[in-house]
């Protein structure tokens, strides 16, 4: 009982801070975290990848079948020695500010883009250059044929490449963006956010859908309702109260623990929208001791055992699988490379590992998310199974905007950096060589954690360069086999997460959860 007072003074409290709204259609959601970051380009948490999608626009976008398809875009052409790619934009694209979307725009975006996402890193080194050819239409003009660029304009994250004005697009890509004007289906009401707790979008007036259904990320946008509402209620528990009092109409990850009481109302639809699902994957921190010695990280490989992490972190085993595949079971690039006698669990290996390496007991600093559901268990399972290895591991729990600034530390983890913490990526971001930024190794220019190795950039390269699905598939078990001899950081199998929701329809089936075709009765 005190839980739901709790839930409708969380409830109260939002609506008393908003205008009256009884004339407007709102969708009142809770998401898997709170959005302290603004900036899509910036970092790769899932959260402002998720509000990026409500803002901004792509050129491209997957559909449901994980497919590149115009959007942003109207028409599109290659040129014959497959040098040059031709785009015009469709009609009726405006920013939120009223100004047209132009080429000079998406050209700057790129550019922003493509200088932090390690997928654009990696198209840029293709690209000799850009042309604007009118407003509409400009060109990317590479230096040899590159056989991934459609695929990475269509990329969903970490960072997505999402079209932004060309004075916001020429911002710093290692400062933060100021201004957060888009030209998609909704406008960020910038006045009403309060970092953490509330999080504000109204329907956009001018914005045109494309004809086609909405499909995955593609398709017609049509936002259905006035307004969309992300209140941050951290107890989960709480949230849960919220949904079945009518208080609320959707939790993007309700913990697997709490699914029964949501199963047992009638009025609740708990479904899955995201059917490739995630991967686990533990990072590492390879510029400083203990993880810069590769025998330490294959150690930590033994230690981790897949069954036994994902059956303590989900537990159900209808939304858990094992997996050997580090881009995705069930995808093209599914491959058990460089797996052969890594027995999971194996714990005496990892202790006989850490000894030869010189290990000598420093504790190592586990970062611990505490306020995102399906990372609150992970970190003490992942510190157990480590223990059991042969490590000792002190746990820090902080929340995750706390984490992704402390993430990009590469001072020694005694003086404020780390050395480790679980993570948690969409299946969709992980499965190509390309679109896994956790698998790129380029150094300085690679994500938090800093894995360094030619050759697994060499057969990147040589993957980007591939004519064929074929050719693709077996450097892709190329570039796994040496990933993980390296140890670029370890994948823990893959896992789904039903959304809850009251009283709407039209969610669209897609990796990530999006608000535009959802109407609400």
């Amino acid at each position: 009982m005190k839980l739901r007072t709790l839930a409708a003074s969380v409830f109260a409290a939002c609506l008393a801070a908003s205008p009256v709204l009884a004339q407007t259609k709102t969708i009142k959601a809770v998401m898997h975290s709170g959005l302290k970051v603004l900036d899509p380009i910036w970092t790769t948490a899932n959260i402002v990848r998720n509000h990026g999608y409500m803002v901004w626009d792509t050129l491209f976008a997957m559909d449901e079948k994980l497919t590149p398809q115009p959007q942003m875009v109207d028409t599109w052409e290659l040129s014959v020695d497959r040098l040059t790619y031709t785009f015009t934009l469709r009609d009726g694209l405006k920013w939120h500010d009223g100004k047209p979307v132009t080429s000079e725009d998406c050209i700057a975006s790129l550019k922003r883009w493509g200088a932090r996402d390690a997928t654009g890193l990696k198209l840029m080194s293709f690209v000799s250059g850009f042309e604007a050819v009118n407003d509409k239409t400009f060109k990317i003009v590479l230096k040899e044929p590159y056989g991934l660029v459609l695929d990475s304009l269509a990329k969903p994250g970490g960072s997505t490449p999402l079209m932004m004005p060309k004075r916001i697009a020429d911002t710093d890509p290692n400062k933060q963006i100021s201004e957060f004007i888009g030209s998609g289906p909704f406008i960020f009401k910038t006045d009403e956010w309060k970092p953490g707790d509330k999080t504000v979008y109204v329907r956009n007036p001018d914005y045109v859908p494309r004809k086609e259904p909405a499909s995955g990320l593609a398709g017609g946008k049509v936002a259905k309702v006035d307004r969309v509402e992300w209140l941050a209620i951290p107890d989960h528990q709480t949230a849960v109260n919220a949904l079945l009092a009518g208080e609320i109409d959707y939790i993007e990850a309700p913990p697997h623990d709490l699914k029964s009481l949501l199963q047992a109302d009638k009025s609740v639809t708990l479904k899955v929208y995201n059917l490739i699902g995630a991967q686990y994957a533990f990072r590492w921190n390879t510029v400083v001791p203990p993880f810069n010695n590769e025998k330490v990280r294959r150690a930590a490989m033994y230690a981790f055992d897949q069954k036994a992490f994902l059956q303590g972190v989900i537990g159900d085993d209808r939304y858990y699988q094992t997996c050997d595949a580090m881009f995705v079971c069930g995808t093209p690039f599914e491959a058990s490379a460089g797996m052969d006698g890594l027995v999971r669990g194996n714990f005496a290996k990892s202790k006989e590992l850490l000894k030869e390496a010189g290990y000598d007991g420093t504790p190592i600093v586990m970062l611990h998310t505490t306020d995102i559901a399906v990372l609150t268990n992970a970190g003490p399972i992942a510190k157990d199974l480590l223990e059991k290895g042969g490590f000792k591991v002190e746990m820090v729990p902080l929340d995750f905007q706390a984490i992704v600034a402390r993430r990009l530390r590469k001072t020694p983890a005694q003086d404020g950096g780390w050395n480790g913490f679980m993570t948690s990526w969409l299946s969709v971001d992980m499965m190509n060589p390309l679109t896994n930024s956790m698998v790129a190794a380029s150094c300085d220019k690679a994500n938090f954690g800093w894995p360094c190795d030619a050759e697994v950039e060499k057969l990147r390269d040589a993957f980007a360069r591939a004519p064929d699905l074929e050719s693709r598939k077996k450097l892709a078990a190329e570039i796994q086999a040496r990933a993980v001899a390296y140890g670029t950081h370890i994948h823990l199998g893959q896992y789904t997460l039903p959304t809850a929701s009251r009283g709407l329809s039209g969610i669209v089936t897609s990796p990530i959860p999006v608000f535009w075709n959802i109407e609400k009765k």
